[in-house]
């Protein structure tokens, strides 16, 4: 028996602009929605292109503030391979949030406060 990760949920509050976010900090595009016959929730899958690994966006129609996200102690990881140009462009967005220079990552920011890191290819 094998497994493979093929998504990871985020509950968004408003799905366009999280679309849009992760559109031009990550190059991610909508692959499919899925939305319900009586509009209570619309899912969004997003992907890189690269990988069959999909970013899942759920909107509920009910929830359209911000989820609680705790201490926020989990993350999604990017791969970059130019983060030296990843990490102009992030600053320029105003999203990173979080910086260990130490280690060559950093972590970005969504409209709904759930952190991205960003790492660089290996070597």
């Amino acid at each position: 028996m094998t497994f493979r990760m093929v998504h990871q949920n985020f509950n968004v509050s408003d799905l366009e602009r999280s679309i849009s976010f992760y559109r031009d900090a990550l190059g991610l595009i909508e692959k499919r929605r899925k939305t319900a016959a009586n509009g209570a929730f619309a899912i969004a899958y997003l992907g890189d292109g690269e990988s069959d690994f999909e970013l899942e966006l759920t909107a509920l129609v009910d929830h359209p503030q911000k989820y609680d996200l705790g201490e926020c102690e989990f993350h999604l990881a990017f791969r970059t391979d130019d983060l030296e140009a990843a990490h102009r462009k992030h600053e320029a967005m105003g999203c990173i949030c979080f910086e260990n220079k130490a280690m060559g990552i950093y972590f970005i920011e969504d409209p709904d406060g759930y952190w991205l890191e960003i790492v660089p290819e290996r070597k």
